[in-house]
């Protein structure tokens, strides 16, 4: 298929069965870098900018409305998809694979869980609005954050001539983050019946247990919790995140 590069959908090569990776919030497509030259192996990789994140949100901040967003963008795309997310990201993967079953064949969730109402955004959406932005340069990126979450960092601010910005608003931020405080998605989640591998981090930002409940309740799913990870797994831990990957994608993709 073609691919806008102009737009949210980017074709990262490869051939054969489409795997579709998304990212977490605040994150971007190009959060997934490091891990698309080994994931060409197995399919035709593309990856995805969320709306609201360097690009405009729904006008309702709803987990509904960026799933229609992402089923729009990725029409084009007829064959059955694996579809790799993390944290918000895999929200909408399952969520987009709920809606449309006959468009995902496999699925793969990194730290996200259904249900974390009660939890509040305000605070963290303070901390954000206190960055001190512009930061000039990678050192002060990395600096500020740590070399894991400065590095995600790096890969989604928006780069000027004065240094790194948040490529989205904070509210938008907080919004998205809010909705889940608000509603659990277990309907949604127990719906799904595709081959599914969840991927927890030691250090997980999920309400306990709850990804191992995921497991329990679905019928073609393997739950792992990777030694020493905080919530971005995949680059905390990539030698583990990346076994644990490879070896699904050998069983689903035939």
């Amino acid at each position: 298929m073609l691919v806008d590069d102009h737009g949210p959908l980017h074709d990262e090569g490869g051939s054969g069965t489409p795997i579709l990776l998304l990212h977490g919030l605040m994150g971007s497509a190009r959060t997934w870098q490091r891990q698309v030259d080994r994931l060409r192996g197995f399919g035709h990789v593309y990856t995805f900018d969320a709306a609201g994140h360097g690009r405009p949100a729904p006008a309702e901040l709803t987990t509904e409305a960026f799933v229609a967003d992402l089923a729009a963008a990725t029409a084009a795309i007829t064959e059955p998809m694996v579809v790799i997310g993390h944290s918000m990201g895999g929200l909408h993967g399952w969520m987009f694979t709920a809606a449309h079953p006959d468009r995902v064949r496999a699925l793969v969730v990194e730290d996200m869980a259904p249900d974390f109402q009660g939890r509040t955004a305000e605070h963290w959406a303070a901390v954000i609005g206190a960055w001190p932005q512009p930061f000039p340069n990678d050192d002060a990126v990395l600096e500020f954050f740590g070399p894991v979450a400065g590095r995600y960092f790096l890969d989604s601010f928006t780069h000027g001539p004065d240094g790194y910005r948040l490529h989205g608003e904070v509210a938008t931020f907080r919004d998205i983050s809010e909705e889940w405080g608000t509603r659990d998605f277990w309907t949604q989640w127990k719906s799904i019946t595709v081959p599914t591998l969840l991927i927890e981090g030691e250090y997980t930002i999920t309400p306990p247990g709850q990804m191992a409940e995921m497991a329990a309740v679905h019928p073609d799913a393997r739950h792992v919790v990777i030694a020493d990870a905080g919530h971005l797994v995949h680059d905390d831990q990539p030698a583990a995140y990346r076994a644990e990957v490879e070896a699904f994608l050998r069983r689903v993709i035939v």
